[in-house]
């Protein structure tokens, strides 16, 4: 049995996550593993057809797939991104339709569910016999139960090859259903001092996304500026060499343009958009190149305090994940959403509204600072890259220690002495059944009273 593992990792073999793959080869002798290194490669795999073609027909021979990659930005890496776009670009589908196909990630378990859902759905659109997906926290490996998990995940995934078992659709098709923009006049809010800054693809390649930024450019007085991606200077994806963690220096800086974009133009803007046409279940792998490459912040809120919103033209209705990623990724940066404004949510006229809409809001947010509360995606998120960096990524990641150390990110729960000392005895004193019963019957009303000097109870009628 040939399983073709599809690497996603720039940096080829020398990653976690073929280290997982590999000890899948050693546990499982009788199947052979060949490694496609296919986003360290994504340069040579887009210029020469020849060469992309070879690959396509090896992976065409395999009884299996295995997508391996780490996590980058909520998703895979662009790299990988854009070896996705180039099988349906060049219509290469036929080689993987039909075939068995698992998904392995490592990661620090952050939002490592949004990429696994994005990878079930390719493999659908594949045609592909999904079978599952397995995430491995980058130091499972030393954890012999973990050993054992994955060892059985291998077994399983080969039995439902050699059983060519069936596999059901998780995510239907994504259908365009877009009306073509026909747009009116927009009436100019004054930005009241506020820079605003619209990035986006290349937009000849989508009318309607044109003609959205052009509509919300000038939705504002004075007009946005507005920044292509196709017009910066990008040498290319994140390597994900990490030497950024020390000192947020980026490997690129001196070598193309993109930090002192991100730092001069970015950074400056008090209001953002980013503007995009979907591509596959997620935007252009330029877009993710862009948020890959915004890694050299490392792991803090780098754009803190801004008001973003999304446009995008494509069915985002149909692709909830893509929300999903886009507002945690706002929360993370610790930023406000304005909202999402899409093509496939109306007619012309009601996609005008909401875009004018959304530069109303913009402005109203941000001279008020209006940055809304945190959910789960920043609370749990926070709390992961916390423990991580207070413990043993601290070494790699320096400066975003320094970050969390200096701006209170490390409150654990077991320094709040206050609380501690209140809780211990309170759980004493509770072991009384008189105490106990007292307890619970004024609990209800304990839990209110401290918010008395805030507000003025309403009279009971």
């Amino acid at each position: 049995m040939k399983i073709a593992v599809i690497n996603g990792s720039p940096k080829g073999q020398v990653s976690v996550t073929m280290q997982y793959a590999r000890f899948l080869q050693l546990k499982f002798p009788r199947a052979r593993f060949e490694y496609f290194d296919v986003a360290q490669k994504i340069n040579k795999l887009e210029g020469d057809k020849k060469e992309f073609e070879k690959t396509i027909r090896r992976i065409k021979s395999a009884n299996a797939v295995l997508w391996a990659f780490p996590l980058y930005f909520f998703l895979v890496s662009s790299q990988y991104k854009r070896f996705i776009e180039l099988i349906f670009e060049r219509r290469a589908l036929a080689a993987f339709r039909g075939k068995p196909a698992a998904v392995l990630t490592t990661s620090i378990n952050f939002f490592d569910s949004t990429a696994q859902i994005y990878m079930n759905g390719i493999c659908d659109d594949l045609g592909m016999k999904y079978f599952g997906a397995y995430s491995a926290e980058m130091n499972d490996m030393h954890k012999s139960a973990e050993r054992k998990r994955l060892a059985a995940f291998g077994e399983l995934f080969l039995a439902a090859v050699r059983k060519n078992e069936p596999a059901h659709r998780n995510y239907p098709a994504v259908v365009a259903k877009r009306t073509a923009f026909q747009p009116g006049r927009p009436k100019p809010i004054k930005a009241g001092g506020k820079k605003v800054l619209i990035i986006a693809d290349d937009i000849e390649k989508s009318a309607n996304l044109k003609k959205m930024v052009k509509y919300l450019r000038e939705s504002f007085s004075p007009a946005a500026d507005l920044v292509q991606l196709k017009d910066i200077d990008i040498k290319g994806g994140c390597l994900g060499c990490m030497q950024c963690g020390m000192d947020n220096v980026c490997v690129y800086e001196g070598k193309d343009g993109f930090v002192d974009f991100f730092n001069n133009q970015v950074k400056a803007a008090d209001i953002l958009f980013f503007a995009g046409a979907v591509r596959d279940r997620y935007l252009s792998s330029s877009w993710k190149c862009f948020f890959d490459r915004s890694f050299f912040k490392g792991h803090t809120p780098a754009l803190k305090g801004r008001q973003i919103g999304f446009v995008i033209s494509g069915p985002l209705g149909q692709i909830t994940n893509l929300r999903e990623m886009m507002k945690a990724y706002i929360e993370m940066q610790s930023c406000n959403l304005i909202g999402f404004v899409s093509d496939d949510a109306g007619t012309s006229g009601q996609l005008s509204a909401a875009l004018q809409n959304a530069a109303g809001r913009a402005v109203d947010f941000a001279s008020r600072g209006y940055i809304q509360p945190p959910t789960f995606y920043s609370v749990g998120g926070g709390k992961i890259f916390r423990d991580a960096v207070y413990s043993r990524l601290r070494p790699v990641f320096q400066a975003d220690h320094r970050y969390y150390k200096e701006h209170g990110f490390y409150n654990f729960p077991q320094k709040n002495y206050k609380w501690r000392l209140i809780n211990n005895t309170l759980i004493l004193l509770l072991k009384i059944p008189r105490v106990r019963r007292e307890f619970l019957k004024r609990m209800k009303v304990e839990m209110t009273r401290h918010f008395d000097r805030y507000i003025k109870k309403p009279k009971q009628v």
